[in-house]
């Protein structure tokens, strides 16, 4: 039912379209946003495990369009138009979240500079954070994140954290940030005011739904990381939500405790009742995929333990800088520590360690052989190099594998 919810339980049987790729966002909710670009972006390749090989011009073209925006959810997030109003309202009424924290000390201790920025903004048009020639400021502290940067890229996080810029587009990865409300007055479907200014009562609740809806199936203990939500939902929370028929409550074998599904996904309850949800999909995923995000779900629902290591120093590494789960018919059955050299138009397989207990069978061999084919084109990289492979048995029949698939 996870992956029923998160489109993941079986590949997209066409080509994908244009309308396909916000139609996903909107089945998630959101779409975290990362930088890393060892392989493709992980919104990209969160999109791509679910829609196959689309263009991936396309993500940047639905947020110039306005029928996707930016804002702070999970982490720094995409969301459906429709739905940048809830959390536009939610921000303002999130003192507790770090980057609001940060922007409204940095407003304090920097006022004039941030109020001038805003200005100039709103006076001359949108800007990003390379239109400011580099002064020398922000630059004496080694500390990651906001307080490294020059000052003008602070004060336009900010600014955005504050809610009084957003995103308009991006050009090469860059945001291109413009006044809210102008931002707001160009989405598609257009922006609803009334969203934004319900209680915060009403807006926890909205977002308690949309983590169920996007769950599948899940215990309370699940729902509050996926909006990031505070503090944590409990079972009584739930209880009206049950009593209205939002929310169903089912018994999962092996789970202590009950578990929640949307009342939308009534039919989808069903066909796993009697036993038809079939997985036939077989993808790599990001860090950063909803379904992997959560390390404590994710180990319980898949018995996966995983640790992104690019944070890690190299010598203390397990797996590998950037390593993307394998997905298989419903398991997670290894790691995948990959490259695209694009200058060289190849793709390398640094690393790839199948799951204790995971047989090689013809099925799994070929499907993993289709997927880093498949990947590898999409990337503008078709020449496959591998390097590391375990069990080593592996090795041979993959390379194998991998040239039928190629042509």
């Amino acid at each position: 039912m996870q992956l029923a919810a998160q489109g993941l339980l079986q590949p997209l049987r066409r080509r994908p379209h244009r309308a396909d790729l916000v139609a996903t966002v909107e089945r998630m909710r959101l779409l975290q946003i990362d930088t890393i670009h060892v392989v493709a972006r992980s919104p990209s390749l969160v999109l791509y495990s679910r829609l196959g090989a689309y263009p991936m011009p396309w993500l940047d073209e639905a947020l110039a369009q306005g029928r996707l925006a930016e804002c702070w959810a999970h982490e720094a997030c995409f969301v459906g138009a429709a739905d940048i109003g809830r959390h536009h309202g939610w921000r303002a009424q999130r003192a507790d979240h770090w980057a609001h924290r940060h922007a409204v000390r940095m407003h304090r201790e920097q006022r004039e500079g941030m109020d001038a920025l805003l200005a100039g903004i709103r006076r001359t048009g949108p800007a990003r954070a390379a239109d400011f020639a580099r002064d020398g400021h922000g630059e004496a502290t080694a500390k990651p994140g906001w307080w490294a940067w020059k000052p003008e890229k602070r004060w336009l996080e900010a600014w955005f954290a504050l809610g009084e810029l957003m995103v308009a587009r991006r050009e090469n990865f860059q945001r291109v940030y413009d006044l809210s409300e102008r931002v707001l007055a160009a989405l598609d479907p257009p922006f609803d005011p009334a969203a934004a200014t319900v209680s915060a009562a009403a807006l926890r609740c909205g977002f308690i739904l949309d983590s169920v809806r996007a769950l599948g199936v899940t215990p309370a203990a699940w729902i509050a990381d996926y909006f990031r939500l505070k503090p944590r939902v409990g079972d009584d929370e739930l209880a009206p939500l049950l009593a209205s028929g939002e929310l169903l409550a089912v018994a999962v074998q092996g789970w202590s405790s009950p578990a929640y599904v949307h009342r939308d996904h009534a039919a989808l309850l069903e066909q796993a009742r009697r036993g038809r949800l079939r997985a036939t999909h077989t993808t790599l995923l990001s860090p950063f995929d909803p379904l992997v995000w959560d390390r404590a779900r994710l180990q319980a629902m898949f018995d996966f333990e995983y640790t992104l290591e690019c944070y890690t120093p190299a010598p203390k590494r397990r797996y590998g800088y950037f390593v993307l789960p394998i997905l298989h018919r419903g398991r997670l059955v290894g790691r995948l520590d990959a490259k695209a050299h694009r200058g060289e138009g190849v793709f390398e397989v640094k690393s790839l360690w199948l799951e204790p207990g995971v047989q090689v069978g013809p099925v799994l061999l070929d499907a993993l052989a289709l997927t880093l084919a498949d990947v590898a084109r999409w990337h503008g990289t078709p020449q496959l190099r591998f390097g590391f492979i375990r069990p080593a048995s592996l090795r041979k029949a993959l390379r194998t594998a991998v040239a039928v698939a190629c042509g």
